[in-house]
């Protein structure tokens, strides 16, 4: 069975009340019911804080004993170089999420600290983008 962990970064936990019309309706946590129903045969855990250091821990909890990790690491993406070392420095391969397309947005978000350690970036397909990384490990 793989061990993946989706870690998601600052106001994500605010998906479906946060600017429906970037990241829709949906709560994350109905997205994540929906998720591992779809995909019995994978033990899929879940983190989120608003705390950069607290995010830069659990990778190096998780990323030398995980099979995978997604990665959400929101607006610290674009600022975080502890983030970005963090995930160079484990051994886990991390996919990069976002939920919006980062490219059609304002240009400071055309950056990322996270993408150059990645095993691969997947943007812009809305909450489906954590599917298509999840499907990636597969």
């Amino acid at each position: 069975m793989k061990k993946l962990i989706i870690i998601n970064g600052p106001n994500l936990n605010l998906l479906g009340k946060r600017e429906p019309a970037i990241y829709g309706s949906h709560t994350f946590t109905e997205f994540l019911e929906e998720i591992k129903t779809k995909y019995p045969k994978i033990q899929l855990t879940y983190y989120q804080s608003n705390i950069e250091g607290e995010l830069i821990d659990k990778l190096q909890e998780v990323g030398f004993s995980y099979d995978g990790i997604i990665l959400n690491a929101a607006a610290y993406t674009h600022t975080s170089v502890g983030l970005g070392d963090a995930v160079k420095a484990i051994e886990t391969p991390v996919v990069e999420v976002h939920i919006s397309n980062t490219f059609a947005r304002e240009e400071f978000r055309h950056q990322s600290f996270i993408s150059p350690n990645a095993r691969g970036v997947i943007l812009g397909f809305g909450l489906q983008s954590y599917e298509l990384a999840i499907q990636s490990f597969l």
